[in-house]
């Protein structure tokens, strides 16, 4: 065989394998396109702005419509019913994400690009075999929860941070920060609160220091919830503000209203506000602390304290809003002292023994939160803060601890709280009912 006729048997099996070769499958995006000729999205938007139930009947229609031509004639009427669903997932909810978003079980989502998508289930990480046709597809998805926001992401500003209407917190990263594509995380807060006697049940804690965190509340004891990321300071922090007394006005406070009440029956939020598009507006947290001094609270809830307005909440904590809560990144009870005196320092110039007394004086008990090997979470320290005017520094006191790899729920109680005898004081628990409470946490 001559090279002549080689090429030329070369051409025609190409071409065979041409004519026999699959053609590609179509898509989401592919629909997109053919809808659009049919009704600009734009239009649907200005309806759905009106008349939600309007809006995804119009487009389900041109759904139908487009699906019907000669293109998409391969398909099965169920794989275009299915395509129709996606499409307005895209167009009014959260697209490939809407099934993690509705299952209650999962804590945590995370888009790195368009090809790769994990969920954290009970504390573990698993890779979901949900995909994004395209980064862009991504970008649309982020623009479309951070729009009704007044938020932006673009070059100029690209990493962002927003909420859903549900709750769920959200963080958006694009490139050029992230040269892989766009990251988006979703914070998945569950629809109701979990109780201590939940949380007991599940082995987070036991009998033991579920009633004694109540006596804390009730007795209204300032508490520290700290903790690293994702290791349950939020749901402490909502199962302590369930004891809280519903005579009691109580004032949240949160970057992201994350915090539920559902119960209590006199409970104001506030919610700070970063700057618009416009590089206006922005109200923190500590504008809002201060606010809240002149609202008259009972209690104040700082859903977190990470800067400046860690000055303004110990002064809180010191001018009669005694039984306020807050949480904290730390890694450990002392850990909290350490971090308070750098945040009121990016506030005030105070010398360090001065901001100490402050924090000995404000906060009664650090409960430290933590999250074990097997992804499950669990309170692993209580610790009592006080300040040792002689030596003029801020001391933390362990009374409890447990270890991640001990028994599920079992802890040990290092020695007798000092606020026991405050709690009979207070009637929050009689004489009777604390000695018996010592008696079991001591094996006397």
């Amino acid at each position: 065989m001559t090279l002549a006729e080689r090429v030329r048997s070369a051409e025609g099996a190409n071409a065979t394998r041409g004519r026999d070769a699959s053609p590609r499958r179509r898509g989401v995006e592919d629909l997109r396109r053919d809808v659009k000729k049919r009704v600009p999205l734009e239009n649907i938007a200005v309806i759905m702005a009106s008349n939600p139930e309007r809006a995804r009947n119009e487009l389900r229609t041109a759904c139908r419509g487009a699906l019907a031509e000669p293109q998409w004639a391969d398909l099965t009427g169920a794989q275009k019913s299915r395509l129709a669903d996606e499409l307005i997932d895209v167009v009014f909810g959260m697209g490939p994400l809407e099934g993690l978003i509705d299952d209650e079980s999962v804590t945590e989502i995370m888009v790195n690009g368009s090809r790769s998508v994990y969920f954290e289930r009970d504390g573990k990480l698993e890779r979901s075999p949900v995909r994004f046709e395209s980064d862009e597809q991504v970008r649309v998805l982020i623009d479309r929860i951070i729009g009704p926001l007044g938020r932006r992401i673009d070059e100029a500003s690209p990493m962002v941070d927003a909420r859903l209407a549900q709750g769920h917190r959200v963080n958006a990263v694009i490139p050029p920060v992230s040269p892989d594509g766009p990251v988006l995380t979703i914070r998945a807060f569950s629809r109701r609160v979990m109780t201590l006697e939940e949380m007991e049940r599940r082995g987070s804690l036991d009998a033991g220091l579920r009633v004694f965190l109540g006596w804390l509340v009730r007795a209204r004891k300032n508490v520290v919830v700290s903790g690293g990321t994702g290791s349950g300071k939020t749901t402490l922090l909502n199962a302590l503000s369930c004891l809280i007394p519903h005579e009691e006005r109580v004032i949240t406070i949160e970057d992201s209203a994350e915090l539920k009440f559902e119960q209590h029956p006199h409970v104001v939020r506030l919610e700070a506000r970063p700057r618009n598009a416009e590089g206006e507006g922005e109200v923190t947290i500590r504008d809002l602390v201060v606010n809240a001094l002149r609202m008259r609270p009972d209690r104040i809830i700082v859903g977190e304290c990470r800067s400046g307005e860690a000055i303004d909440m110990l002064q809180a904590m010191l001018t009669g809003h005694e039984g306020s809560l807050t949480t904290l990144h730390a890694n450990s009870p002392e850990d909290v002292v350490d971090r308070m005196v750098t945040m009121v320092r990016y506030a005030v110039d105070l010398p360090v023994d001065a901001i100490e007394a402050q924090i000995g004086g404000a906060f009664d008990y650090v409960v430290q939160v933590a999250r074990a090997p097997d992804g499950s979470r669990f309170l692993a320290q209580v610790a009592e803060v006080g300040f040792d005017r002689e030596r003029r520094r801020c001391v933390v006191e362990r009374v409890y601890v447990r270890d991640a790899l001990g028994d599920a729920g079992a802890g040990s109680w290092l020695r007798r709280p000092a606020c026991l005898d405050e709690v009979v004081e207070r009637r929050v628990a009689t004489r009777e009912e604390a000695d018996a409470w010592e008696r079991r946490a001591f094996g006397r």
